[in-house]
C-alpha cells in the first residue's frame, strides 16, 4: 500500500485502485475523481496522509481528446477533412509506436519501466480511439510495422485491447489499464534470448518450452517494479485458454481474468494477421474466420463477438472485390451488421472530385471476397505509375 501525502492529490484526478483513509476505510472507488471539494473537506478534517495500492492518473471524462499529455499530439482540426485526419491519425499513430519501442529499450538498457508515464499515454490512445476508432485502424493498415517484432505486436495489440474494452463498455480507468497491460503483455520475452522471439524459422519443441517461460518471467518483473496487480496478473495469464489448455497453470475460463480474455483474443489476432520470418500474414478476413472458429473453445466467446463487431469480418484497410467488379478498400464497420462494412471504391472518384463511398449491404453492393496479395501489389504499382 502506498502513501499518498495529502497535500500531493490533485482535483481531476483518479486512482488505479481504491484510495483508503486510514484505518482501511474506502475513500475512493477507482472510477470516481478527486474533486477540490473532497481535497478541502481532508484539509478542515486535518488528514495528512492517504494510501492506495494504485496510482493517479488524470480523468478523462470531462475532457475532448488531445486535451493534455500526449492526448494533445492525437488532436485533430475541427472542420479537417477525412483525408486531413487520417494524415494526422497516421502521424500519431508513428509517434505512439516510437513511444512502445522507447518503453521497450529502456526496459532492456536501463532495467526501467516508468508505470506512470505509461498510463498517461494510454490516456492519449484512449481517447484516440474512442473518437476516431475507424481512422487508427486505417492508420494500422499503412504505418509499417517497426522492425523489432515485440514493439509492433505491442503496439496493434494495446489498439485493438482498448477497441475490444469500448465495445465490451469497459469505463475509462479500466480502458488505460488494459492497454497498458496490452503494451506490457511479452515484456517478459526481453529476458530470452533474443534468437527465440527473433528467430526467422520455426522453434524447436524445446525452444518453445523455454519461450513459454516468458508470462511467468514478465508477472515477476512486472510485481518487482510494483506495476498494479491486475496488469501483472493479465501479464501471467494471457496464453492461457478457456478450455484449460493454456499455460502457465491451465486454468479454466471462470478463473482466467478479464483483462487476460481480452488480451488472448487481441494477440492471437494480430498474430495470425501479422508478417514473420518464417511465415505469410492472413489477411484481415481469413485472421477474423481462424479466429470466429474458436477450434477448441479456446476464446471467450463475447470477446470475439466484440472482435467481430469492432473490426467487422472485412476489417477496416481490406483491399476488397465487390459485387459490381469494383476494387475497394473497407473504411468502417457496420456496427449493426459487421458482413456489410462501409468501403471507398479505388480509382474512381464522382464528377466533382469526391471519393465514392459505398455502404454494402444484403439487398445492394456486398463484398464478394478478399482481394488476393497479387492483387493488392498491382494495385500499389497501378499508383505509382
Amino acid at each position: 500500500m502506498n502513501g499518498i501525502a495529502l497535500r500531493d492529490l490533485q482535483a481531476n484526478t483518479f486512482f488505479t485502485k481504491f484510495l483508503y483513509l486510514d484505518g482501511g476505510f474506502v475513500l475512493l472507488a477507482p472510477e470516481t475523481p478527486v474533486t477540490q471539494e473532497l481535497i478541502n473537506r481532508l484539509t478542515r478534517w486535518e488528514f495528512r496522509e492517504l494510501h492506495s495500492e494504485g496510482v493517479a492518473v488524470e480523468t478523462v471524462e470531462d475532457e475532448g481528446p488531445g486535451a493534455n499529455g500526449d492526448g494533445s499530439e492525437a488532436g485533430l482540426a475541427e472542420g479537417a477533412g477525412e483525408n486531413e485526419k487520417l494524415e494526422s491519425v497516421v502521424a500519431y499513430y508513428g509517434r505512439y509506436a516510437e513511444y512502445i519501442e522507447t518503453v521497450y529499450n529502456r526496459f532492456v538498457t536501463k532495467n526501467t519501466l516508468d508505470f506512470k508515464e505509461l498510463l498517461e499515454r494510454m490516456k492519449g490512445l484512449y481517447e484516440l480511439v474512442m473518437e476516431n476508432k475507424k481512422l487508427v485502424l486505417r492508420a494500422q493498415s499503412i504505418v509499417p510495422a517497426n522492425s523489432n517484432y515485440l514493439v509492433s505486436h505491442a503496439v496493434r495489440t494495446s489498439i485493438v485491447s482498448i477497441i475490444l474494452g469500448l465495445t465490451l463498455k469497459l469505463p475509462a480507468f479500466r480502458l488505460i489499464e488494459l492497454g497498458a497491460a496490452s503494451v506490457l503483455h511479452e515484456m517478459g520475452m526481453v529476458k530470452l534470448p533474443p534468437q527465440l522471439y527473433m528467430a526467422g524459422r520455426i522453434l524447436t519443441p524445446v525452444e518453445k518450452r523455454s519461450v513459454t517461460t516468458h508470462t511467468i518471467l514478465g508477472y515477476n518483473l512486472l510485481k518487482e517494479r510494483q506495476v498494479p496487480l491486475a496488469v501483472c496478473i493479465a501479464v501471467l495469464e494471457h496464453h492461457e485458454r478457456m478450455n484449460g489448455s493454456g499455460y502457465p497453470r491451465g486454468l479454466p475460463g471462470d478463473k482466467i481474468s478479464l483483462y487476460a480474455r481480452i488480451i488472448m483474443v487481441a494477440c492471437s489476432y494480430d498474430a495470425l494477421t501479422s508478417v514473420r520470418p518464417y511465415k505469410e500474414a492472413k489477411d484481415g478476413y481469413a485472421g477474423m474466420v481462424d479466429m470466429l472458429r474458436n477450434e477448441g473453445k479456446q476464446y471467450d466467446e463475447t470477446v470475439i463477438k466484440a472482435l467481430v463487431y469492432s473490426l467487422s469480418i472485412y476489417p477496416i484497410g481490406s483491399h476488397v472485390l465487390l459485387t459490381n467488379g469494383k476494387r475497394a478498400l473497407v473504411i468502417d464497420v457496420n456496427s449493426d451488421n459487421p458482413r456489410y462494412p462501409e468501403v471507398q471504391v479505388i480509382g474512381q472518384r464522382t464528377p466533382d472530385g469526391k471519393e465514392i463511398i459505398v455502404k454494402t449491404s444484403e439487398t445492394g453492393v456486398r463484398v464478394l471476397r478478399p482481394l488476393s496479395k497479387s492483387e493488392i501489389d498491382e494495385l500499389g504499382q497501378k499508383a505509382t505509375t
